[in-house]
């Protein structure tokens, strides 16, 4: 199979698909991969280091569009994108569907088989190509928040970990997963005063296990959550429903009871927001300001720690886009029912109910899918 990768065109967004490795691995399964010029220089890696891992290198996007069967991406086909894809492609990459009408029409007019890493799972039905970014958005919630608790930035004036005689930061971390879990390790590591909230209480006392009672643990109920926020310096939104948009959790009417200087980071952007008040921002414009909180809403959070991000995404993304190459996408799918939930449109239709539901599509299963 010819496999292509773009340089990645969002806003800020440094990460590349596949990196030279990755390139070698799929070249010594007998593949061809075709990468944009450019394409890995915000992780360090230069044209020079693609060929030596067998690729060769095409001057624009619309060569590799042109060159390629699959597309590996990192980040959702922008509209320039949408309209180079064809009915022969296979786009493998995030896409976060939901919240996104106008890439889901797109996507379906373009004809091709698109795959979902985030719903992509694993035996035990969690969603192993999501974990490694929700794993640096998760740590990365932390330092930003700290950043924008600075007086300068609109913030309280407030250290998270406090100092010998002043109390710490009041941390509320809404969603005990991946992406929580080390949210709450990096706040407790930073010395705040720190309370996750979930709905399993399961998972609550898995993190009370985990954590040696250093975090507090909440069942997530509207009226406690509503108490929590109240008194919070920092609420970090990890919630999560596979493929779905994001639930609305955080009101505007529980902003205006806040403290002004409080911070606000929706890690779950990508799926519409989990407060209200969040609108997706931009690492060159990232946070901005409602009912004197401030919102931390960059929908590509990873892509500011693009060569740690783009590794760990590889490691994961890797084993499926060597399964997709060697037996093409229907066998690839059919064999394997986690990979085959990645399937979020093919043949013009959406083929992921949550996304579908959102949308308020129809959802349709290809017939020659037969594994899920």
């Amino acid at each position: 199979m010819r496999i292509g990768v773009p340089k990645e065109i969002k806003v800020r967004e440094y990460r590349v698909g596949l990196t030279p490795n990755s390139v070698a691995e799929l070249v010594g399964h007998g593949h061809e991969v075709v990468v944009e010029t450019t394409a890995g220089l915000g992780i360090g890696c230069s044209d020079q280091d693609y060929v030596d891992a067998g690729a060769s290198i095409l001057p624009d996007a619309a060569a590799v569009f042109e060159a390629a069967e699959m597309i590996v991406k990192v980040k959702e086909p922008q509209p320039v994108e949408t309209a180079m894809l064809k009915p022969h492609h296979i786009l493998y990459t995030y896409l976060h569907l939901a919240p996104d009408p106008v890439q889901a029409e797109g996507l379906r007019k373009s004809g091709c088989t698109a795959i979902a890493y985030e719903t992509v799972t694993d035996n035990e039905g969690r969603l192993p190509l999501l974990t490694p970014m929700s794993q640096v958005a998760g740590r990365m919630s932390v330092s930003v928040a700290a950043h924008c608790l600075q007086k300068a930035q609109g913030g309280l004036g407030l250290m998270l970990g406090g100092v010998p005689g002043v109390l710490p930061a009041k941390v509320v971390i809404i969603g005990g997963g991946v992406a929580g879990t080390h949210a709450a390790e990096m706040a407790i590591g930073a010395r705040a005063d720190v309370t996750v909230f979930d709905r399993s209480n399961a998972r609550l006392a898995e993190l009370d296990v985990q954590f040696a009672g250093a975090v507090k643990t909440a069942y997530s109920t509207q009226a406690a959550l509503d108490a929590a926020v109240r008194e919070a310096d920092v609420v970090i939104g990890a919630v999560l429903i596979p493929g779905a948009a994001a639930p609305k959790l955080v009101s505007k009417a529980m902003l205006a009871n806040m403290k002004d200087g409080a911070v606000l980071v929706d890690i779950a952007i990508d799926q519409g927001g989990c407060f209200e008040t969040s609108k997706a921002t931009t690492h060159d414009d990232p946070t901005y300001v409602v009912d004197g909180v401030v919102h931390y809403c960059v929908a590509n959070m990873p892509g500011a720690y693009a060569r740690t991000s783009a590794f760990a995404l590889n490691n994961a993304t890797l084993p499926f886009a060597i399964a997709i190459a060697n037996k093409g996408v229907e066998k690839a799918l059919n064999d394997d029912a986690n990979l085959a939930r990645g399937l979020n449109v093919a043949g013009g239709e959406i083929t992921y109910k949550s996304v579908a539901d959102d949308l308020d599509l129809p959802y349709v299963k290809p017939e020659w899918l037969t594994s899920i």
